[in-house]
């Protein structure tokens, strides 16, 4: 098995075995698993919504609280991993993710949900650093490596499409919590497998690791985030105001810490690097402009088009088609076009999508969706492919975990982010429809909570409360899709900006 920690003349002996390919196959795994946990929930969101009966603000918490701590310490775990060894997190990690797993299929209140979707955040960070990293230091030829990443990035997208379908199937045959056990035989799996398969590597000379920075981080990075999801949700108080300039401050501190440590937790000199901070800045503004229509897109598919969650999982198939097809060729095209023509051409693709999606209406057939779709998943599936590929190799394979965790946690703040400020346009307008005499409060809490509460109503006032609550869901659904685009295309201009002469490496690493 290979291993960074051997000497620099047998790189060439352990870059030809094809234990290498075997290893990527259980790093794709943890992939997995990260993905079907994110994708599922947005299937399952009806039936949390009657069973437990969250309040429209619990819901998007249930839908954004894991972002919210991933994204606070992926820097940190990415650090860790550099320090004790990515092998060693990423199956702890695993383990620990497969056991919340359990916790978060049998809550049984909107609080408890969103307490055990918190400790999911908490494995789940140190899952996604760790397989990139452990990759950066398995593949030391770049065209492999961008192969190798491409496989990654094709995983994560096939992953949003397992998790759906296989959700779709449990939801029509069990109850809602069994969408989070499917986690369970994939944890198995890499953990009996990743002992066997999986090398070790770690930063030779890391130093330690610094609990105020890890704190700083953490604090900064959700003091931020919760202040911009209640400022979209509520609008500005000072209770929000306090939040933000916490988190900012935090922030501040911990990048000013980094750089008088010897041995930083991150290296914040790497954004200075042009090619890196707009690769960064790529990631995070796609997913911003992606994760809240998403999110919303599955309770359009079940509760406003009437379908199934199978055939809702199976609507949003073509996405995940796109971006497996790309991502496998996108290191190839960003070698013989540029990384910038890629990136900005896939963020462009995105953006014209989205933009399509303003016309939606409830009667919006399924061609123009999976049209839509379609071209959604191929340019994220250039866009990340490369991105990622920058990102690394950009930095010394010692600190490949840190720099991967950057990436990760401009994705993650990208969806707590695009969830909260997209998912609250969607909100805003749907909490403002008008219903006939007799409509509950409940109903304007979410869609979701409408139609629990239309079963209790006599007919003619049911359906006219659940048509209007259905076409004021689809008009926040069509603003939030023309919000997406603005972002999706002003990041395909800074991208073609901050990307100009940016190359991926052709030449191997020791």
């Amino acid at each position: 098995m290979t291993s960074t920690l051997r000497p620099a003349e047998t790189t060439e002996a352990v870059t030809s075995r094809p234990g290498r390919w075997l290893a990527l196959s259980v790093l794709v795994l943890a992939v997995l698993l990260v993905a079907v946990d994110a994708t599922v929930l947005g299937l399952a969101t009806p039936y949390i919504s009657e069973d437990l009966q969250p309040s429209g603000t619990q819901l998007l918490w249930i839908g954004d609280v894991y972002s919210f701590v991933i994204a606070g310490l992926l820097v940190s775990m990415g650090s860790l991993g550099d320090r004790i060894g990515r092998k060693r997190i990423l199956l702890v990690g695993a383990t620990a993710f497969g056991a919340l797993s359990v916790l978060n299929a049998y809550a049984t209140s909107p609080e408890m949900l969103i307490a055990a979707r918190a400790l999911l955040g908490v494995a789940g960070a140190t899952l996604m650093p760790a397989t990139l990293a452990l990759i950066r230091n398995l593949f030391h030829d770049p065209r492999e490596r961008s192969l190798a990443i491409g496989i990654w990035g094709a995983t994560a997208s096939a992953g949003t499409a397992v998790g759906p379908i296989a959700g779709g199937f449990l939801l029509e045959h069990f109850w809602w919590g069994s969408v989070f056990l499917i986690n369970l035989p994939v944890m198995v799996v890499l953990v009996v497998v990743g002992v066997r398969l999986l090398p070790e590597s770690r930063d030779p000379a890391p130093g330690p690791w610094d609990l105020p920075s890890v704190l700083l981080s953490l604090l900064g990075m959700i003091g931020v985030v919760y202040a911009v999801k209640e400022a979209a949700a509520h609008g500005f108080t000072w209770l929000t105001l306090a939040a933000g300039l916490a988190g900012a401050g935090a922030l501040y501190g911990f990048v000013r810490r980094q750089l008088t440590l010897p041995a930083p937790l991150l290296d914040v000199r790497l954004f200075r690097h042009r090619g890196f901070s707009g690769a960064v800045l790529a990631d995070l503004l796609t997913i911003l402009g992606l994760s809240g229509l998403v999110f919303f897109l599955s309770q359009f598919l079940q509760l406003v088009q009437g379908r199934g969650p199978l055939e809702a999982g199976l609507t949003e198939l073509p996405a995940a088609i796109g971006a497996v097809v790309a991502g496998l060729v996108a290191g190839r095209a960003a070698r013989r076009f540029s990384v910038r023509a890629v990136v900005s051409a896939g963020l462009a693709a995105i953006g014209v999508a989205l933009a399509v999606l303003t016309v939606i209406d409830r009667g919006t057939g399924y061609p123009l969706l999976g049209a839509a779709l379609l071209v959604v998943g191929v340019g994220a599936g250039f866009s990340f492919t490369v991105t990622s590929d920058v990102i690394l190799s950009s930095v010394p394979k010692e600190q490949a975990g840190a720099a991967s965790a950057v990436s990760e946690t401009a994705y993650e703040l990208g969806a707590a982010l695009g969830i909260a400020v997209l998912g609250s346009i969607v909100t805003g307008v749907y909490r403002g429809f008008t219903g006939p005499a007799g409509t509950p409060a409940a109903a304007h809490e979410s869609l979701g909570g409408a139609v629990e509460a239309a079963a209790g109503l006599p007919a003619r006032t049911s359906e006219a409360m659940l048509d209007a609550a259905r076409t004021a869901f689809v008009d926040g659904l069509a603003l939030a899709a023309g919000a997406g685009a603005a972002v999706l295309l002003a990041a395909a201009v800074a991208a073609w900006f901050l990307l100009r002469g940016q190359r991926l490496d052709d030449s191997a690493s020791r």
